[in-house]
């Protein structure tokens, strides 16, 4: 039941925390232990993979479970969380159950039901596609894991598909997973993009057109509310028809009004959507972006700049914090921008976002400049004791509290 699932332990109690480590691996699990709330916070806000469950003792160090969740709920949908709690605890448990969090247990428990508690939660969350030659497409977040989802779900069947969502969501990314994950898989993929081609008779149509050539393929129509009238007729009856191939359309999330304005067939678009694939943009998905950066990274710079040798924090803090209008091919081209210009060893925000360094003539106002100090000192201060949150507030001579509302306020994870 646990075998290769990806769980997050968040337990401060050493003989606890190594007990559920050790019966954990033992069951296959692959399991991240943290101690404390501001570790746990960065490691489930940006996963090196997707995570399925999170157990996480409601009493912490640094903070609390409930504080944990609750941040976590403020910038999406968090991973199933099964709470550890004493009968004390009961009450705020509870609160977090009607929060959203999927179980708990009170402390002491049986291993053994422990266990089931958690497989359940597990087996009942939606999976990750798993499988080293197909690793996660969209990213580790619960939004990306829903994609992969549907995704998994389409390759199953061959009725036509339609994938929407804005500019650099990776659409013809998932039209591409679904061919390799079908049945379809060994025959042609060919894609016609419209956005580029407006002649669509010419292009789906004619003889070597799509349709001519896909046999019993995948036919990708690409940005399809180009389409004319009589080219929305003509690939209504070429699907009425049937053709051995299967068709896959995809464009942005204009349909519906074009639809009302009579623009766009309402015909075509119900045989086009028998499956519907929805891509949200990636300044929802804030965990995805940073997930993005790092694949990126990995891949480009080794060939464009072989002398970095990784992401700083500040620099996966403003790409979380950035609103992405392009997706991720907007993402990229700052990306490979920024490689050519990084001095390292660190990517830094500045290489990627160099529109925000000041202008000769300009100055920060009091209030940027304070809160651009106090954001350094506290980034040296967690760095020092490691994301100690009480030991960077000794250091400050602040409250701990004061500190975590500072780092909430400046958008620090303290990982």
């Amino acid at each position: 039941m646990l075998r290769n699932r990806y769980i997050v332990l968040v337990e401060d109690d050493q003989i606890m925390g190594t007990s559920l480590l050790q019966r954990l691996e033992l069951e296959g699990a692959q399991v991240l232990w943290h101690k404390q709330m501001a570790r746990a916070l960065g490691a489930i806000r940006t996963p090196k993979k997707p995570i399925d469950a999170v157990i996480c003792d409601i009493g912490l160090p640094d903070g609390s479970g409930e504080e944990l969740f609750s941040t976590l709920l403020r910038t999406g949908t968090p991973p199933p969380f099964l709470f550890i709690t004493g009968q004390g605890g009961i009450g705020q448990a509870v609160r977090l159950i009607k929060s959203g969090a999927a179980d708990y247990v009170t402390k002491p428990f049986e291993m053994s039901v422990f266990l089931e508690r958690l497989s359940l939660l597990v087996e009942s969350h939606e999976k990750p596609f798993q499988g080293e030659d197909f690793p996660p497409l969209m990213g580790v977040s619960v939004a990306a894991r829903r994609i992969e989802s549907l995704i998994d779900k389409a390759a199953t069947s061959s009725h036509p598909v339609l994938i929407l969502g804005g500019p650099g969501t990776g659409k013809d990314l998932v039209a591409r997973r679904i061919h390799d994950l079908s049945d379809r898989s060994a025959a042609p993929f060919v894609t016609v993009n419209l956005a580029r081609n407006a002649d669509a008779k010419e292009a789906l149509f004619s003889p070597g057109g799509g349709f001519d050539s896909v046999g019993e393929g995948t036919l990708f129509v690409s940005a399809v509310s180009k389409m004319s009238a009589g080219d929305q007729a003509r690939l209504l009856e070429r699907i009425d028809a049937g053709f051995e191939g299967r068709l896959m359309a995809a464009c942005g999330n204009d349909l519906e009004p074009m639809i009302e304005q009579g623009a766009f067939s309402s015909e075509l678009f119900y045989r086009l959507a028998r499956t519907e694939i929805p891509i949200s943009p990636l300044n929802t998905r804030p965990e995805d972006a940073v997930w993005l950066l790092q694949q990126l990274f990995g891949k480009l710079a080794p060939r464009h700049a072989p002398e970095l040798t990784g992401i700083s924090g500040l620099c996966e803090e403003a790409v979380r914090s950035h609103d992405w209008p392009g997706g991720g091919r907007d993402l990229r081209a700052r990306l490979l921008r920024g490689l050519a210009m990084a001095t390292g060893p660190l990517l830094q925000p500045t290489d990627l976002f160099p529109e925000r360094l000041a202008k000769p003539d300009e100055i920060m106002s009091l209030a940027e400049a304070r809160d651009a100090a106090e954001k350094a000192q506290i980034i040296a201060a967690l760095d020092r004791t490691e994301g100690q949150i009480g030991e960077a507030a000794k250091l400050l001579r602040i409250a701990r509290t004061t500190l975590w509302e500072k780092m909430q306020k400046l958008g620090l994870s303290g990982s």
